[in-house]
């Protein structure tokens, strides 16, 4: 059995808001109140003889949240492995907690980074994940349980996750700790000049991307990015049921998956067809749902993968609603991007 090694502490001071905007808003979504802290300080691991323990798989968003582990099971999930614990409880306000892959939201607290045993790294080490949620325009409302079912996925897996809003976590010194970066949602110019060339020397040196839905509505004016993410996002119609087309069954994203995979969501057209630069993994029957003034035709991807100047680069499309997160189809789905992106897996 392997032994997770504990996260360094890693605090951040932030904002972690949603913004109430409707799902179809194009305006910009609410930064507002400030003096939360997303935090990478795991505190999971296992007494000595154990398989390490998931103890921040519970991470508390709320004011007085906390998450604590005790050591116990790998991989183990609040409950019977790593306590996760939070001093309020409840679906909103500011002592909320996030338990496990729960969408309990509350506002401002702390988010801590989870460690599980399981998959790691190169030489057995695990893989270690920044995900990163910063919004300047539109805000998610399901970004707080993104970034709990990420927590989830952490502690099944054993990799050590640490989570951010401050841009200055987009740095050399932050990344060279990480081999994965997910951007979870993010929008509008969410990085400044110095983030931007973090990120480029970040994926120049190997690092793995990973982007999650909004995370193709980031960064118009970077046109490294532009190359990074596959494609920009261009509109979307209704949220609504849809038929998606499995491409590519080989890759750890996709080959859990049946041929065709139904499910409802907010499905995003492109400015552009990414395929002739990528891998598509799932395009989107358009003849199952309406399209609206977005309508890319016959061949729509909307996840894909790529080699992209020494990196890896993973976009999902999927992930709008907050029940996405709680569907283990799409859980897979995306624990199987992060992996790809971090060399895990071919």
């Amino acid at each position: 059995m392997s032994r997770v090694a504990p996260l360094r502490p890693f605090t951040l001071a932030l904002a972690f808001v949603a913004s109430g905007c409707d799902d179809d808003a194009s305006g910009a979504g609410s930064n507002g109140a400030s003096g939360g802290a997303l935090a990478g300080a795991g505190s999971g691991a296992g007494g000595a003889g154990s398989a390490g323990s998931a103890g921040t798989s519970g991470a508390g968003l709320g004011g007085a949240g906390s998450a604590s582990g005790t050591g116990g099971a790998a991989g183990s999930n609040g409950g019977s492995g790593g306590g996760a614990s939070g001093n309020g409880g409840g679906d909103s306000g500011s002592a909320g907690s996030l338990a496990g892959n729960g969408a309990g939201a509350g506002i401002g607290g702390s988010f801590a980074g989870s460690g599980g045993a399981g998959a790691g790294g190169g030489n057995g080490a695990p893989l270690r994940v920044l995900a990163f949620s910063r919004t300047v325009e539109y805000r998610h409302e399901s970004i707080a349980a993104a970034h709990a079912a990420l927590s989830g996925i952490a502690a099944e897996r054993g990799f050590e996750l640490q989570a951010s809003e401050d841009v200055t976590s987009i740095s050399d010194a932050v990344l060279g700790e990480q081999d994965v970066v997910v951007f979870l949602s993010t929008s509008g110019d969410a990085l400044d000049a110095d983030a931007e060339n973090a990120l480029a020397r970040f994926v120049r040196g190997g690092g793995g991307f990973v982007g999650v839905h909004a995370a193709s509505d980031t960064e118009y004016e970077f046109p490294f990015y532009g190359g990074l993410v596959g494609a920009y996002f261009n509109a979307h119609p209704a949220i609504q049921q849809a038929t998606l087309i499995v491409e590519d069954a080989l890759h750890p994203a996709t080959m859990h998956l049946e041929a065709t995979w139904v499910r409802t969501d907010e499905w995003y057209a492109f400015r552009e067809n990414p395929r002739p630069n990528v891998r598509v993994l799932l395009r989107i029957d358009e003849t199952s749902y309406d399209p609206g003034t977005g309508a890319m035709g016959d061949d729509h991807p909307v996840a894909w993968a790529h080699e992209y100047e020494g990196g890896r680069s993973f976009y999902t499309a999927l992930g709008h609603t907050a029940e996405s997160y709680s569907e283990p189809a799409f859980l897979e789905h995306l624990a199987g991007g992060i992996a790809w992106a971090g060399h895990l897996a071919d």
